[in-house]
């Protein structure tokens, strides 16, 4: 059988740069989800109903994930690149999601995310000429500045995307996640190997 040759391609630039990356940090809302917030109420008499009667009704986050953005995770995983993810919401379904993928460096509810960067990075025994970072928004920022790679979404804010490395032709939630995974795996020489698996 004739080998199945890669049909992606990146520009030779972006891959230099990217080539050292051992950690990628992610941002959830905007990244991995589609920024999208969406809340169902709980019907009355639910157990999770905070008892006071002057309480705001319960409701319970619901996100929607992409599962190419997933499978890119994990094949990230297995190219020896360590996913991390910093996010300033903190979700049942989001833990659920990150436990699925395999992902154990996780800082939920973090708002300032370069110091729980730095502490990943220091557990890893890493360098920021080491790590890679995806964001959407302006709390992104602190982080992005100090990668070797910086990457945005495509619906990014556009100070976001005037600072970022490289900016998605997907949207976050849609895909974004996923490119840059694949970007990451074929700077690391791990893209065709991987690849070939799935087409013997």
């Amino acid at each position: 059988m004739t080998p199945h040759l890669p049909a992606l391609n990146f520009a030779p630039e972006l891959l230099l740069l990217a080539q050292d990356v051992k950690v990628v940090f992610f941002d959830v809302d905007g990244v991995l989800t589609d920024g999208g917030l969406y809340f169902s109420e709980y019907p009355p008499g639910d157990a999770r109903i905070a008892p006071q009667a002057d309480a705001p009704r319960a409701a319970e986050t619901i996100k929607r994930f992409n599962t190419l953005d997933g499978h890119g995770i994990k094949l990230l995983q297995k190219a020896g690149i360590t996913p991390a993810v910093i996010t300033g919401r903190d979700n049942a379904a989001l833990r659920s999601r990150l436990q699925a993928l395999g992902v154990t460096h996780a800082h939920f509810g973090t708002e300032d995310k370069r110091p729980a960067a730095e502490s990943t990075l220091k557990e890893l025994g890493l360098g920021w000429s080491e790590a890679a970072f995806m964001g959407d928004d302006w709390p992104d920022l602190p982080v992005m500045r100090r990668v070797a790679f910086s990457c945005a979404p495509a619906n990014a804010h556009v100070e976001v995307k005037a600072l970022a490395t490289y900016v998605t032709e997907a949207r976050g939630g849609d895909g974004a996640v996923r490119e840059l995974c694949d970007l990451l795996m074929v700077a690391s020489g791990r893209y065709a190997s991987l690849l070939q698996e799935y087409t013997q």
